[in-house]
């Protein structure tokens, strides 16, 4: 991938002419500023630049953004991306997804591209809710949760996205509250620097259909208290006072308090994103409190993309035709293997 612009690109190079027609308030506009704001800083020229979405809310992003792009059909988003990128590899490939959209019609794309870890990158806006469709339930909604499809309570156990992912064997797994603008740049920057498919859970409020649904992890005056932020290499260590960790307790992470308890500093666990086995990164994503958000996995690891190209060279180089007329005028009879 072509990794030196041409020029130094603003932010503004990146906003299309299209008005944007989100509901005023929605953590969306947050998304795509975040993202319009990264951009600049991958060193990707602008014309290598696609988004490709499926539909929902979130699958009007491709409009806003002044690059090329895809509004596909539902679900499918993955699958057109896919043939993008290893149609043209030097492209940058963003697909923009809803938790609707990914985790239900999309389930069986969301799942492949990821285990098959072609170089692109996913962005999940998790708003627990359909509502580009007006408030229905949607896999990732809570049980007991009230809404136009359930107005006695969901009855349905949610999905956790990450939880999914890592199952699917992601590479690259991050999450994010949606109004956390700074860290959100940042980590799509480091999506893009990733070789192998990235994903990016956008904890993203619905202020019409499911509003404060992240309130009690992200509200900026608890989440502190509430949400761990891990980076690799760093303690795993949250809180106003930076006084709480994790430790692990048998087979269950658990949350001490330094300095009490004979606890210290040294005690507390160190993330390891980059770490194959994927049992801590699983039980990081499923832990309740704190909220565990930033890159909580990042594995290097062969793509397709290098795979198939590593199997083309070794089949070439055991065939004794070099284009396909040799084949065809070889004899009266032919064996293709």
């Amino acid at each position: 991938m072509e990794t030196t612009a041409v020029k130094k690109y603003t932010f503004k190079d990146f906003a299309s002419n299209q008005e944007v027609r989100w509901c005023p308030g929605c953590d969306d506009y947050v998304i795509l500023r975040a993202m319009q704001k990264a951009l600049p800083e991958m060193g990707v020229k602008k014309e290598d630049v696609v988004f490709i979405s499926g539909i929902g809310c979130s699958s009007r992003f491709p409009y806003y953004m002044d690059t090329y792009g895809m509004h596909s059909i539902h679900g499918r988003a993955p699958a057109i991306a896919s043939g993008v990128k290893l149609a043209n590899p030097d492209l940058s490939v963003w697909v923009i997804t809803g938790d609707g959209d990914s985790m239900a019609i999309g389930g069986n794309h969301f799942i492949h591209v990821l285990r098959r870890n072609i170089n692109l990158n996913i962005v999940l806006f998790n708003n627990e809710i359909y509502g580009l469709t007006k408030g229905q339930f949607s896999p990732t909604s809570l049980v007991g949760q009230k809404t136009k499809s359930s107005p006695y309570g969901n009855t349905q156990q949610p999905f956790q996205p990450g939880e999914l992912a890592i199952g699917a064997q992601a590479r690259f797994f991050a999450r994010i509250g949606g109004n956390t603008p700074k860290e959100m740049t940042q980590m799509f920057i480091d999506a893009e620097k990733f070789n192998g498919t990235s994903l990016i859970e956008v904890l993203q409020n619905c202020v019409i259909f499911n509003d404060g649904c992240y309130t009690q992890f992200t509200d900026k005056n608890i989440r502190e208290d509430k949400q761990l932020f891990v980076e690799d290499g760093k303690p795993m260590v949250f809180g106003k006072n930076r006084d709480k960790g994790l430790v692990l307790n048998g087979l269950k992470l658990e949350v001490v308090t330094i300095g009490e308890n004979g606890v210290e500093q040294e005690d507390i666990l160190v993330h390891n994103a980059k770490e194959q086995d994927p049992t801590m990164h699983q039980m990081l994503v499923r832990l309740k409190y704190p909220l565990v958000t930033g890159i909580i996995r990042r594995f290097d690891d062969i793509t397709l993309e290098e795979r198939e190209d590593a199997l083309t060279k070794q089949v070439k180089s055991n065939s004794k035709f070099t284009q396909t007329d040799d084949l065809f005028f070889s004899g009266e009879i032919y064996q293709v293997n």
